[in-house]
């Protein structure tokens, strides 16, 4: 895989709902790429969707539930996983919102943090930076956890990079 395609793959995986930097920034360790160019990468990626998801989600939902009932349950579902997170936003307000978005867990992150600042209706560049900061908390995290103890990990690396790339590649 060239040098190209693996920087590539780390944008993709940053800016993909669900895993975000939680992925991207293994897969750039693995490919042996360096930790700053995978982090800026990753952030970048990361916060590509931003804009949109903050600007059309709501838009996007209320077309979804129109068109046919599965989409409009899809819809709901999103909704309502992601407003069980809004506490911590509510509680803390911005604060919050990078807690949520930077903390990287499952069900966190820059989709998430986006989406729940949408339905709260906050204010798009208050959200966009507090956003923007999580993102860096994140990728900031991820990339000490993985860079700094990647070795003590994942003892086989080029059997994981192997098993990455295959998963990539194929479908």
């Amino acid at each position: 895989m060239s040098t190209f395609a693996k920087y590539f793959w780390v944008f993709v995986l940053a800016a993909g709902p669900i895993l975000e930097v939680r992925a991207s920034i293994p897969w750039g360790y693995f490919c042996n790429l360096p930790a700053v160019a995978v982090f800026f990468i990753s952030l970048a990626g990361n916060m590509l969707p931003v804009p949109f998801i903050v600007i059309f989600i709501r838009r996007i939902f209320d077309w979804m539930k129109t068109k046919w009932a599965w989409m409009g349950r899809l819809a709901q579902k999103m909704e309502d996983r992601a407003m069980k997170k809004k506490g911590m936003v509510e509680k803390y307000e911005l604060f919050g919102l990078v807690l949520l978005v930077g903390i990287p867990l499952p069900g966190t992150g820059a989709w998430t943090g986006s989406l729940i600042a949408a339905m709260l209706g906050l204010k798009r560049w208050k959200a966009y930076l507090a956003i923007f900061a999580g993102s860096i908390l994140a990728a900031l995290i991820v990339t000490l956890v993985i860079y700094g103890g990647g070795s003590l990990l994942f003892s086989d690396q080029e059997a994981t990079q192997r098993f990455l790339e295959k998963l990539l590649t194929q479908g």
